[in-house]
């Protein structure tokens, strides 16, 4: 069961790409009281008016203040001048702390703001939409409390997974990074549908529905990938020459290596 966060009071640091998929999905939520910070003024007012009842500001003190869950979603050069603006601020016996920064774990966090509840958390842009795939780890001095009102705040936005804090890195370049190798993928399919007759937007109407199938059967089945392919492969039949031609062309190598090669 996850832990009770119900009008639990958050506060985001960093409201682009990463930080703004985030807002979204939790203010959609409504499950959580929001105060968001950016510099960019007119990216606050477009929250705000789509979400009135998010609290803005460009002051990152203020954000943090009676904030329970502090997420700090910037670049990870940014950090260290965030922690050093906002220390003053925090209280570190009753607040939480998330960086959301790339490779700024939670010992570097720690560095900066002295013992207490951190959590290094790598989420993907699919959280404004509920499906974001998480990864989570606790910091050695956070408590599993901690933990579970972390990992019941990113359930909000999809699927979890606590890990230990050196599989947050292969699990990014998994999902993070991995879901704009999908996006490659999906771009690739279109393109040969293209070729092969479809107009662009059929392409891809075909790429994305197919792709949610595999998805679903997977999901609702359980099955390996494998036990799928073997449903949709005959012999001497279409489908094992496309899949052949994929292994002659070092799909799976490739795929395998574009996943480790963020990790070098």
């Amino acid at each position: 069961m996850k832990a009770d966060i119900h009008n639990m009071h958050i506060a985001v640091i960093g409201c682009g790409n990463m930080g703004g998929a985030l807002i979204h999905g939790w203010a959609k939520s409504k499950e959580v009281t929001l105060t968001i910070a950016d510099k960019n003024e007119a990216l606050l007012e477009s929250f705000k008016s789509k979400y009135p009842s998010i609290t803005t500001t460009t002051d990152n003190v203020a954000a943090v203040k009676d904030a329970k869950i502090v997420v700090i979603v910037v670049k990870p050069w940014l950090m260290p001048t965030v922690l050093d603006e906002i220390i003053p601020a925090l209280n570190m016996q009753e607040q939480i702390i998330v960086s959301d920064a790339a490779n700024f774990t939670t010992d570097k966090v720690e560095e900066k703001l002295g013992t207490g509840d951190i959590c290094y958390v790598i989420p993907n842009i699919a959280a404004e939409f509920g499906a974001s795939m998480s990864f989570i780890a606790k910091g050695k001095n956070t408590s599993n409390e901690a933990l579970a009102k972390v990992d019941a705040l990113y359930s909000l936005c999809g699927d979890t997974l606590v890990v230990a804090e050196n599989l947050v890195g292969p699990g990014m370049m998994m999902a993070s990074c991995g879901i704009a190798y999908v996006m490659r993928y999906i771009r690739a399919q279109m393109e040969g549908g293209c070729e092969m007759g479809f107009y662009p937007n059929q392409a891809k109407q075909i790429a994305l529905q197919t792709m949610q199938g595999a998805v679903s059967l997977l999901k609702e089945t359980g099955w390996h990938p494998e036990e799928a392919i073997d449903k949709v492969t005959t012999p001497g039949g279409v489908t094992i020459k496309g899949l052949n031609e994929l292994d002659h062309s070092g799909f799976n190598s490739a795929v395998i290596k574009s996943l480790k090669a963020g990790l070098k």
